[in-house]
């Protein structure tokens, strides 16, 4: 299976039987993790962040550092030549000379696809806009296919911000794959894209509801996100919606003993610290977990 090379720009380009072959390396991937490895020695991974993050840019760092790789880049695209008024395309085509791969965060949707066309080495799509982000609906199979030992035959539930958030619309396409049935959860004016729902409803059972409650004791995966106040265009709208789901113990009592509970990060108010120390928790794990998957992709396009 060829993967030297390779841009990871939308979980849409891969197959089932890919994303299948990248979950078996990221697992062969664990005891790197641990040890370490000297596999990408020499080779040097560039992370652009022209939005902010904490988790993926400091996961794929970690996972080029424990491959035997080096990293350059920038958090803030004010501190770069972007301030100078440098458009994308320049930009990639500058870093291309210092780095074999590059991952790419975003405000503007595209922004990953556009770069791949500029650029002559990989661009890893680290989030572009409130489209996509490839590598933590990966991390996020991986997790599910970790913690319920499968993918398929499982109820999963997607709650919160399904139209501005990008986590889930990654993860919605690659659910779609599997023989599963998929809830999504949220208030009427944050529901998944009705583009991205038809594309996906002739594959799998689809489900949209507002109401939480009703579904919570049959479903095997619930996958909360945060309302994110910074892609509404108007702030009246997100006051409409901040708090609307809330998840404590007593809404946890309604759900299944093995229901596990996954979230991109970060977190406000949607899930209490009380529930951290309970069984359902898996977003830590969850979050350790895209180091493996990123040691996986950056082994797999740098051959």
């Amino acid at each position: 299976m060829k993967f030297t090379g390779r841009d990871i720009i939308s979980i849409e380009d891969f197959s089932r039987k890919e994303i299948d072959y990248i979950l078996q390396a990221s697992q062969k991937m664990e005891p790197l993790a641990s040890k370490g490895s000297d596999m990408l020695k020499g080779k040097i991974l560039a992370t652009l962040f022209f939005e902010p993050s904490t988790r993926t840019r400091l996961s794929f760092e970690a996972a080029m550092l424990k491959l035997g790789g080096s990293t350059i880049g920038f958090a803030d695209a004010d501190i770069s030549s972007v301030k100078k008024g440098e458009n994308l395309s320049d930009t990639i085509r500058t870093i291309e000379n210092y780095a074999e791969a590059i991952a790419l965060r975003h405000p503007l949707e595209g922004s990953a696809r556009l770069a791949a066309e500029f650029s002559n080495v990989p661009i890893l799509n680290a989030g572009s806009g409130a489209e996509e982000h490839p590598t933590q609906a990966l991390m996020d199979l991986y997790t599910i296919k970790k913690e319920k030992g499968k993918i398929d035959n499982l109820k999963i539930a997607l709650l919160g911000d399904l139209r501005y958030g990008r986590t889930v619309h990654s993860l919605a396409s690659a659910l779609s794959l599997y023989d599963i049935e998929l809830f999504l959860i949220s208030p009427k004016s944050l529901r998944m894209r009705k583009g991205l729902v038809n594309s996906i409803k002739n594959k799998i059972s689809i489900i949209e509801d507002k109401n939480l409650e009703k579904i919570l004791p049959e479903i095997d995966v619930l996958y909360v996100t945060r309302i994110q106040k910074e892609r509404f265009p108007d702030p009246a709208e997100y006051s409409k919606v901040k708090g609307v789901y809330k998840i404590d113990i007593n809404t946890i009592k309604a759900g299944k003993e093995s229901l596990i509970l996954l979230h991109p990060l970060p977190r406000l108010d949607e899930i209490s610290a009380e529930i951290d120390k309970t069984p359902h928790a898996k977003y830590f794990q969850q979050v350790g977990n895209g180091i493996v998957v990123r040691m996986a992709l950056l082994s797999l396009v740098l051959g």
